[in-house]
């Protein structure tokens, strides 16, 4: 606001939303934003608004804003990556260190001969190369695709093949939950399905016993040991590709995002910094998979605030149950992302981290992933922060990030968002296009094109205008429900193409759900609509139980009840089912359409993106009971 000479925020939304060239420019000088040569234009909208291009005339490179800035300040020997594995392995690197390693995996990269515009994916767990590789293939001009490490082989294949990826950059193993996955047999068996892969760099993690092919493997610490300390960074326009991100398929077939060397950076700055306040002087945690969104988030964003990552392999409650909460307190995070689902985790397993470990250094919580319930939100910011850290929400999507977001200089609610991003437009329509009167759920849309939004689908141009520009013209249309109330405070309700439309009436899973965790019984629980003759459309719950919580045919009576009350008569279930787990992916996104098909006995589409997929076998088994 200072940068910008206006007094107050409300001035900032109007304005950045009516004047966008004039706000992001301002951004882009108060971020200090590197160019090698400046723009001309801010904004070109010549070939309409779907294609809307930024700075054009531009060159830059991601690699200049987060690592060669730093160079000769004071950063540069300050603490940029620590990184701690499942077993307990950690290593520090600072900015200095960071640099060095860049440059050394950029020359390897390069001696393998890629170049601008060549795709390199990567298939590995949360290891410091991880982060390395990210900013190696952006400093050489490369196109990285991370993959979600979870992945089986056919999922890799769709993905490699559609990419024409030359390099894959994957690791020998690596332990989930204290199992070994031989990560390098996985990639060898997709490999042998796709022929553009010419080079796999395997870093050794797990030191298990791997096949080798000759001439085509090469490992990790061979090929960095041969560099020199120091690389050339590629002059890259404004909006040459970088980043080819897969989403998590919600809603069935995974599509290709693409984000480029300038917008999608400064966006996620503005989400994470501005927004919601990441500082210089914040170590950041947040346990997340490379191949989803979040992933290179933190591992771009975290170096051009110049703060320090915490990189954490594995999983928040393994091998020791509070572990997510043992690892803020000994790495004193200051700033912690945790989703809705997680917190449920820790409350089904009666976790209170508030009495075993020092979290004092915690200044601020971020949420994202699905929408809170009021208990869980609750127990986060009233139990573990206290009262006293902000509990910031935070909606969008891998296209753009965030288009709703919590701001720290505006109060906060329970489970709401305080703040649409500045420059989205964001907005709430009915079915015919006319925005709603506060308290009516409508569909969650982007008036215009926000700076950092998806450059399209990769390949696939059609596809990215049917998906978000079709319903209404130059209205991105997000596939989010959502609301506000009469204080200006947005909610989400959930997918709307979860939505549930029962004898006439419509609403998203996220009320219903919300009642259902409200008798405490539950750890998770989700809704979803199956076909009726009569209704056109039934409501069936499926839920995992907490711990000592037995299902029985009282409780079903019990949350059927809960929801007849809560919601009406015409809303009582056709059905409860209990099962030991939901469906979801690795960014801990509750599959509720996933649910459906495997409830109904149908083909659920593509399940790559699953983190836990014997919940699905475990619901198709009950299929008729």
């Amino acid at each position: 606001m200072r940068t910008l000479g206006v007094a107050s925020y409300e001035e900032l939304l109007r304005r950045a939303d009516t004047e966008p060239g004039w706000f992001f420019e301002g951004l882009l000088k108060h971020l200090d934003y590197r160019f090698y040569r400046p723009y001309t234009r801010t904004i070109d909208e010549t070939a309409g608004l779907p294609w809307t291009k930024w700075c054009v005339g531009a060159t830059t490179n991601i690699t200049l804003n987060a690592i060669d800035r730093w160079r000769g300040t004071s950063s540069y020997d300050k603490l940029a990556l620590v990184w701690e594995g499942e077993d307990g392995a950690r290593k520090d690197y600072t900015y200095r260190d960071l640099d060095r390693e860049v440059c050394r995996c950029a020359g390897a990269l390069r001696a393998l001969r890629v170049s601008r515009g060549d795709v390199v994916a990567m298939y590995l767990p949360n290891v410091p190369e991880a982060m390395i590789a990210m900013l190696a293939g952006a400093k050489i001009g490369a196109i990285m695709m991370p993959l979600f490490s979870g992945f089986g082989a056919e999922a890799m294949v769709a993905r490699l093949e559609l990419a024409q990826a030359l390099v894959l950059i994957t690791a020998d193993g690596t332990t989930r939950r204290g199992k070994l996955v031989d990560a390098k047999a996985i990639a060898d068996e997709a490999l042998a399905q796709v022929s553009a892969v010419k080079h796999v760099v395997v870093v050794r993690r797990a030191g298990n016993r791997i096949a080798w092919t000759d001439g085509r493997d090469h490992w990790w610490h061979e090929l960095r040991a041969n560099q020199r300390d120091d690389a050339p960074t590629e002059e890259m326009d404004a909006d040459a590709p970088y980043l080819l991100v897969f989403t998590s398929g919600t809603t069935g077939k995974p599509k290709g995002v693409v984000h480029g060397h300038t917008g999608f950076m400064a966006k996620i700055v503005m989400d994470l910094s501005l927004c919601m306040d990441l500082r210089a002087d914040d170590r950041l945690l947040w346990m997340t998979d490379m191949g989803w969104v979040v992933g290179p988030l933190i591992v771009l964003a975290t170096p051009i605030v110049g703060a320090t990552l915490i990189l954490v392999e594995g999983a928040p409650n393994f091998p020791d149950p509070n572990r997510m909460w043992r690892l803020t307190a000994e790495h004193r995070v200051s700033y912690l992302g945790i989703a809705p689902t997680t917190a449920r985790t820790f409350i089904a397993q009666g976790s209170e981290p508030w009495k075993t470990h020092d979290l004092s250094a915690l200044r601020i919580m971020v949420s994202s992933g699905e929408p809170w319930t009021p208990d869980a939100w609750r127990w986060l910011f009233e139990r573990v922060g206290k009262c006293r850290v902000p509990l910031l929400n935070f909606s969008g999507g891998t296209e753009m990030m965030g288009i709703l977001a919590c701001c720290v200089i505006r109060p906060l609610k329970p489970c709401s968002f305080n703040t649409p991003v500045p420059g989205t437009g964001a907005d709430i329509f009915d079915e015919s296009g006319r925005p709603v009167p506060p308290g009516t759920v409508g569909e969650l849309v982007m008036r215009r094109p926000v700076f950092g939004l998806t450059m399209g689908l990769w390949k696939d141009s059609e596809r990215y205008i049917q998906n978000y520009w079709s319903t209404w013209k130059n209205v991105w249309h997000h596939g989010d429900f959502a609301s506000r109330d009469a204080d200006g405070h947005w909610y989400i309700h959930g997918r709307s193409d979860d939505t549930l439309k029962i004898a006439g009436k419509r609403t998203g899973p996220a009320e219903i759900e919300a009642l259902l965790m409200g008798t405490g019984k539950l750890a998770e629980a989700a809704a979803v609509g199956v076909p009726d003759r009569i209704k056109g459309s039934a409501l069936v719950l499926v839920c995992s139980l907490k711990p000592g919580i037995v299902g029985s045919e009282t409780l079903r009576a019990e949350l059927s009840q809960v929801v007849v009350h809560g919601l009406g008569v015409a809303f009582r279930p056709k059905d409860v089912r209990f099962v030991s787990d939901l469906p979801k992916t690795r960014n801990m996104k509750i599959m509720r359409r996933v649910i459906r098909a495997a409830y109904l006995g149908e083909d659920a589409g593509d399940l790559s993106s699953l983190v836990n997929p014997e919940s699905v076998a475990e619901l198709r088994a009950q299929h008729g009971d």
